[in-house]
């Protein structure tokens, strides 16, 4: 058995972690054997000295996320097993092996009781990020278990943006095993350009998948504006599914070159008209022509990272989304998203009532939307319901 430092609790401070929350706040520690380092793994014990869990230690408000509430050893068979029961999920969903999609979400943090760990499968790559300096220690086991439990040939660790900046390591990201490969990344049938590299988060945010294909479904003689495109997702689905016009908004030059990648590779033929343009998506929507879409999507990055902002965050989704219920035709169908966790689902509804309001304009929702199954929500850990969504119909 491995040797751990351990840490007590205050007197009642145990009760979330016996109802299986995954965190320990820093202010529900009454004292630690000795030096602990940001890292290392640490037994929880409550103020009567009973084990309850195991987990990393962190600086922070969370000092502690939870691995397992078992006294096992964190080794290699252990990663194997917890990379295998993920697995196994992603098999149940029918993404693993599907030819028309061959990228999905493998480990989703807390979700799939890992916290602080993401891997998304790309083909036959496997891009992970560590969130916590603990996961980040154990990134080359992890990315052993990867490759031999899912069978990719690369690994390539993209942690440098998610490591705290405080943490005092020097990180660069970096192909743990294998290199770039070739292969063709494909969802629901459409080809896309690679960006683990260089572009956000993983490389593609495959959280919105399913709700691409709701948009696919309404697209159908659609004259589409999508702002936030970045590589252009819900722009391509929109093609698929029949849209007219589709505009592509987003302030990344590189962005809008991998968009327009992606459609050229995708509908060569297709004699659908598409935009490309650079520029603020906020000031965009702001000033668009009024009655020129008739389906807008509204996916902003995370205006909320962290609870401090979520004042400044709720007032620039009511302002984004006004804007575009003002300026919309008749019939409109708009798709709206928050990605920010730190805003609940409730917050992010009134901020689009309230810029419905402002706007004055007659609005029925039509759907509510989540992040895709995939991406599973720990029953025990809510804050993990992170992409919020709606559907409105714009009268």
């Amino acid at each position: 058995m491995q040797t751990i430092p351990h840490i007590k609790l205050k007197k009642g401070k145990e009760e979330s972690l016996l109802r299986r929350h995954p965190w320990v706040f820093s202010g529900a520690i009454a004292q630690a054997s000795g030096e602990i380092e940001e890292g290392d793994l640490v037994d929880i014990f409550d103020s009567k000295s009973t084990f309850i869990a195991r987990g990393i230690s962190a600086t922070g408000s969370i000092a502690v996320r939870v691995l397992t509430f078992e006294q096992e050893d964190i080794n290699a068979e252990w990663w194997k097993r917890k990379i295998g029961e993920a697995l196994k999920l992603r098999q149940r969903l029918g993404l693993v092996g599907n030819p028309q999609t061959n990228c999905y979400r493998l480990i989703h943090g807390e979700g799939d009781n890992l916290p602080g760990l993401v891997v998304d499968i790309y083909g036959s790559t496997a891009v992970m990020q560590a969130h916590a300096v603990g996961i980040y220690l154990h990134r080359e086991e992890i990315a052993k278990a990867i490759a031999e439990v899912v069978g990719v040939s690369a690994v390539y660790d993209k942690s440098s943006t998610t490591i705290p900046f405080d943490s005092g390591l020097e990180i660069h990201d970096c192909y743990l095993i294998g290199s770039h490969p070739t292969d063709t990344i494909v969802e629901s049938g459409i080809k896309l350009q690679s960006a683990w590299e260089g572009g956000q988060k993983t490389g593609f945010f495959i959280d919105q998948r399913e709700n691409r294909e709701l948009l696919r479904h309404y697209a159908n003689g659609k004259r589409v504006l999508n702002t936030f495109c970045y590589t252009g997702g819900f722009s391509l689905a929109a093609i698929a599914g029949g849209a007219v016009l589709v505009d592509s908004v987003d302030s990344s030059a590189r962005a809008i070159e991998l968009c327009t990648e992606n459609i050229k590779n995708n509908f060569s033929k297709s004699k659908v008209e598409h935009n490309e343009i650079t520029t603020d998506a906020l000031e965009f929507v702001r000033t668009m022509p009024h009655d020129k879409y008739d389906l807008i999507v509204l996916d902003p990055p995370a205006f909320a990272k962290h609870r401090g902002a979520l004042h400044n965050a709720l007032q620039a989704y009511k302002r984004l989304n006004a804007a575009a219920i003002r300026s919309a035709a008749s019939g409109t169908i708009l798709f709206t998203f928050s990605c920010s966790q730190a805003v609940s689902k409730e917050q992010f509804r009134t901020a689009v009532f309230s810029g419905a309001a402002i706007a004055g304009r007659n609005v029925r929702i039509l759907h509510f939307l989540s992040q895709p199954a995939d991406h599973p929500i720990n029953i025990y850990h809510p804050e993990g319901e992170y992409l919020k969504g709606l559907v409105l119909y714009i009268e």
